[in-house]
């Protein structure tokens, strides 16, 4: 084989030049270009916003209800309870409803010896029939305010008598408490103190008291005591009780009898009740003519 002439070699260079370059634009080519053999996927298509059920050309578009269109649910019928009731109403899917009720009067006194036929029960504005009531205990707060200063207002200054019964009636009071019950022993002179506060533990409330022997004072504020007492528990949830344990006898309160009343009216959930103390020896005393006029003036007005 003859050599190439160097002309020829020069235009073997020049045509071998294109064909690279067209040889690489081939290939950067097939490699952007996708294969035609291989099956193009085509977009799944999107439910309308009101989908319904699926056909044989895609799902079904139903149209949405306007808001005019959607009609409310009916109301129950609201049945009115008898005149006289308040606007409220218990429903239970039982045959028997246990109800707790508490009886009081105006004032908060409990009304006992009540009957079945003495309560109506409505259900839906319907009676409904009672068939039992029984008496159940609930636990108690209460406050025993027990009057502890020397009788200076008795000519014999020895005189136990008044003492005497306020510890009888307080330990008596102690005695009848449940388990569950709380009471605090607060005591007055001149000014009230609290001997043991609120507490359930008896123990502690018959120590309380075991330290009431003798008493430094004469003086009996009984009005600002009740007043501070009342004050005091108006904060504590539920019924209330203070048993007021004295002779009744105020000598140097600074409130009088009308504000302490006024006091005591206003007060709700707070039921008072009064025991007093040296009745036996008030009657024995005015018996023997030991008691003066004005003593005995002052003791009906602590009786009222």
């Amino acid at each position: 084989m003859k050599a190439l002439s160097p002309p020829l070699k020069s235009l073997r260079k020049t045509v071998l030049l294109p064909v690279i370059v067209l040889a690489l634009n081939l290939g950067l080519r097939s490699q952007n270009t996708p294969a035609t053999s291989q099956p193009q996927t085509q977009p799944q298509q999107e439910t309308p916003a009101a989908g319904g059920p699926q056909g044989d050309i895609g799902p079904m578009a139903i149209p949405k209800k306007k808001p005019e269109d959607e009609k409310p649910a009916p109301r129950p019928e609201r049945i009115k309870n008898p005149e006289g009731m308040g606007d409220f109403s218990l429903r239970s899917n039982t045959q028997l409803v246990n109800v707790d009720v508490s009886v009081v009067t105006k004032d908060g006194q409990f009304i006992p010896g009540l009957k079945k036929e003495n309560f109506r029960v409505y259900e839906d504005g319907v009676p409904q029939a009672v068939s039992n009531l029984a008496q159940t205990e609930a636990p108690i707060t209460a406050a025993m305010l027990l009057e502890f200063a020397s009788p200076h207002y008795m000519i014999n200054q020895t005189d136990y008598s008044f003492i005497r019964d306020m510890l009888t009636a307080a330990y008596v009071f102690t005695g009848s408490l449940k388990p569950e019950d709380w009471v605090a022993v607060v005591s007055y002179d001149m000014y009230p103190t609290t001997v043991v506060d609120f507490t359930q533990d008896k123990r502690a409330v018959a120590g309380g008291l075991n330290s009431m022997r003798t008493p430094m004072h004469w003086e009996t504020n009984m009005f600002d005591a009740l007043y501070d007492t009342i004050d005091r528990m108006e904060n504590i949830e539920g019924r209330k009780y203070i048993v007021l344990i004295s002779s009744g006898y105020d000598s140097f309160s600074k409130l009088t009898f009308d504000k302490i009343m006024a006091k005591v009216k206003t007060t709700r959930n707070i039921t008072i009740y009064a025991v007093g103390t040296g009745q036996a020896s008030r009657i024995w005393r005015e018996a023997h003519g030991y008691t003066d006029p004005i003593s005995n003036l002052n003791f009906l007005q602590a009786d009222n």
